[in-house]
């Protein structure tokens, strides 16, 4: 029977990562959309004031994070009124942490002025599905999100827009939230417009950097990404994020970039 979410809990702070929560390169790992919106979800059950909103979410992938039981840990690092501090961080079973991330809140923007909304390019509507057919399912990228292109694909090298919604449960029992949705998303950034072949090489996150202008509304959340590599340096994966009223925010991921 296949899995209906993907995390299950098992306890307070206890998750089943489910075969829903596979990525495209080790078919025993997780896509780091899964664990990014699973401990988005660990924020949002810190935060203290109605008056202090996300403005950056880092992210550190410090090893492959496995498919199976994790434990999630979260805490207030700094305390204010202005400015506020959270981390968290997953656990494997023997104790291993394998990803963590540090969540900056401020206060609300007190302005006389507020930039005009910068649109998407087209809703997800005005779109094609995904063509991807990875070698391992279920996976995160097909079967727990959908995907639509506005231009480019996953099999075409370049710049790429796409729309993304969590198409089963994040955690079982629940509906994510828009924040979440975001995290899950962002970091499809590198994979929508890789300038290398996936036959060829791997380009793999180990980060992933969120900055926040507002919170999205509505499940679909829309990446216009572009990847760059110089010679001699890394790779970056850039992507302005929408949802269908606007932007959003900007996510940045460096990049693994070798041959296979």
């Amino acid at each position: 029977m296949s899995a209906e979410a993907v995390f299950l809990p098992v306890g307070d702070t206890t998750f089943l990562a489910t075969e829903l929560a596979r990525g495209p390169w080790d078919p025993a790992a997780q896509h780091g959309g899964a664990p990014a919106a699973l401990l988005m979800r660990a924020f949002e059950r810190l935060r203290t004031s109605d008056e202090l909103v996300l403005a950056r979410v880092t992210y550190e992938f410090l090893r492959s994070v496995p498919l199976g039981e994790l434990d999630v840990r979260s805490s207030v690092l700094r305390s204010g009124r202005r400015v506020q501090l959270l981390e968290a961080s997953i656990f494997a079973t023997d104790g291993t942490e394998v990803a963590r991330a540090r969540a900056l809140e401020v206060r609300r923007a007190e302005a006389d002025h507020a930039s005009e909304p910068v649109r998407p390019p087209v809703g997800p509507a005005e779109t094609v599905p995904s063509d991807f057919s990875p070698a391992h399912r279920p996976m995160f990228g097909t079967d727990a999100m959908e995907i639509r292109f506005v231009a480019g694909e996953f099999s075409a090298l370049g710049p790429s827009t796409g729309w993304f919604r969590l198409q089963v449960p994040l955690v079982a029992g629940e509906s994510a939230s828009p924040l979440q949705s975001l995290a899950a998303a962002a970091d499809f950034g590198n994979g929508i417009s890789s300038v290398v072949s996936w036959d060829d090489h791997l380009f793999i996150n180990p980060d992933l950097t969120l900055y926040i202008e507002r919170r999205p509304a509505g499940d679909w959340i829309c990446l216009q990404a572009q990847t760059r590599i110089s010679p001699g340096g890394v790779g970056i994966a850039e992507s302005r994020v929408f949802d269908e009223q606007g932007q959003v925010g900007q996510a940045t991921q460096a990049l693994l970039v070798a041959r296979r």
